[in-house]
């Protein structure tokens, strides 16, 4: 019996290569066509933190779409479902963290009330995060680092803690206190930007920052007449957190300055439609140390005859990953690119390397080359050991 049940629970756990809420988006009932968007938007959110939700949870939000149960009863189940879960059947990816967070971003995106106001943002992260983080509603009295994938390993300069509730409230006050009246849409997308990276900025909480400010500016935006009901947000949570961190970082040694033009771009297409490319590696900045390297010269001309071309190169990954990793997540298309800029075609790696390269998990790891194997982008080779590996030409 107790097997069983394991069993059950193992095989409950799914990651969601494709989203199977997108046919809700374009369904003819209003109500459906919402509750599909707020459960997307909710779970894609969870990117953010490399975050999978459950098969069940996918499950039971499709039964509350459907009108088979209210939300109150999905999150019942939820809740359940993890009370009854073998103790020691704890995974790696948070799973129970996913689902639980991901039931409550639908409830309050569901909800009409709203505030905007600090105790309002505050009163957000409290209700996603309750009995999942100690820390939940309270701000953080320490001062943190965190090293980004897109700052090449730097960090942003988070709120100073003895600050940080004086500095929400001035932020606050002076939105609050802001005029819209006469701005083109084109100097609305940029202010929203700018409030919204600058709330992002100061980080109050120890954790599950994205998540709470993702969810209070969607309420927020529903109250000056922006009511988005596409997928940018669940496409593209991982690259709206991005966008926030180049909006607040400056390295002038390297001629890096913040920007908001990446976020701005999320924006016209999350409130205007617009189809701008939303790209995480567009992000790296390592993209614009590469634009300062001027010609290197006539001594050097041997190089393009000696190594293959990298345009080539990159072009031929790219078609790779149109055509075999049209499912992947954002997040694990940035791996995949991440991994060829390292091994490129011809280097062998394993899930070691994997591991140093990324910053994974051996889980995790060992999970990615699972996949981009099944993807037929990389192929075991012999020779070299067990579980080693090369990119697919």
């Amino acid at each position: 019996m107790k097997r069983n049940l394991e069993r059950k629970f193992k095989g409950e756990i799914a990651i969601m290569e494709k989203d199977p809420f997108k046919e809700y988006l374009r369904e003819s009932e209003p109500d459906k066509a919402h509750k599909g968007y707020v459960w997307s938007t909710a779970i894609g959110l969870q990117a953010v933190d490399g975050l999978k939700p459950s098969k069940y949870l996918i499950d039971t939000a499709i039964q509350n779409i459907e009108g088979k149960i209210t939300m109150k009863e999905a999150q019942s189940l939820i809740d359940s479902y993890y009370e009854e879960r073998p103790v020691h059947l704890s995974d790696d990816d948070r799973t129970e963290e996913a689902d639980k967070v991901s039931s409550r971003i639908a409830e309050i995106l569901s909800e009409t009330a709203f505030s905007f106001s600090p105790n309002e943002y505050i009163s957000i992260h409290r209700k996603l995060f309750r009995g999942i983080y100690k820390h939940a509603g309270k701000i953080r009295d320490y001062n943190i680092t965190k090293k980004e994938w897109v700052l090449d390993g730097a960090t942003v300069m988070y709120g100073s803690a003895s600050e940080l509730r004086a500095t929400l409230e001035y932020d606050f006050s002076q939105e609050k206190d802001f005029s819209y009246k006469g701005l083109s849409m084109d100097e609305i997308i940029h202010h929203l930007a700018v409030f919204i990276s600058r709330l992002w900025q100061i980080h109050i909480f120890g954790e599950g920052n994205t998540r709470t400010t993702a969810v209070f500016f969607i309420k927020y935006l529903r109250t000056l007449g922006f009511y988005a009901t596409n997928a940018i947000f669940a496409e593209n949570a991982w690259y709206f957190r991005n966008a926030l961190v180049r909006a607040n970082y400056t390295n002038l040694q390297k001629g890096i300055h913040e920007t908001t033009e990446y976020l701005e771009a999320f924006l016209r297409n999350l409130l205007l439609n617009e189809k701008n490319e939303l790209h995480n590696r567009n992000l790296h900045i390592s993209g614009l140390l590469n634009e300062e390297k001027v010609d290197i010269g006539d001594a050097k001309v041997d190089i393009e005859n000696k190594k293959v071309d990298i345009q080539d190169k990159k072009v031929d990954i790219e078609s790779v990953f149109s055509e075999k990793g049209s499912d992947f997540s954002e997040k694990t298309m940035v791996h995949i690119h991440r991994l060829f800029e390292k091994f490129g075609f011809d280097e062998v790696f394993g899930r070691s390397a994997a591991m140093e390269v990324l910053e994974l998990k051996a889980s995790g790891a060992s999970k990615l080359l699972s996949n981009l194997v099944q993807a037929d982008i990389i192929e075991p080779v012999s020779g070299y050991g067990k579980g080693k590996y090369k990119f697919k030409k």
